[in-house]
């Protein structure tokens, strides 16, 4: 099982979280409601990784990881990367700017 974080906000339709075996949830304490983001940490299957990128918002990502490997996904794309191996992130660094996110924004924490 791969364990990922998402981001409530990045979703299409949130009912999809109804489906999924949830182990925590945070919610950030912006003053603005609207910046409020609830992440959760969840537990999926590497079958659902791709039924996942087909459900999420154009500009969002997601991640998932099981010991050093991460998959990230955006919308209908993904890429597999191995933590410690920052070459490996290269492809996924120039999609991840090449559709407007920032360097500050690639935080995969993974435990």
């Amino acid at each position: 099982m791969y364990k990922w974080t998402i981001v409530e906000e990045s979703l299409q339709d949130n009912r999809l979280l109804n489906e999924l075996k949830i182990t925590s949830i945070r919610i950030l304490k912006d003053e603005n409601p609207e910046a409020r983001w609830h992440i959760y940490n969840i537990y999926s299957s590497y079958e659902d990784v791709s039924e996942l990128a087909k459900k999420i918002k154009k500009g969002w990502y997601m991640y998932f990881w099981f010991d050093r490997e991460v998959i990230v996904v955006f919308e209908n794309k993904i890429f597999e990367l191995n933590y410690d191996d920052k070459d490996s992130w290269y492809d996924t660094i120039q999609y991840w700017l090449s559709i407007g996110l920032t360097l500050e924004q690639l935080d995969f924490i993974i435990d």
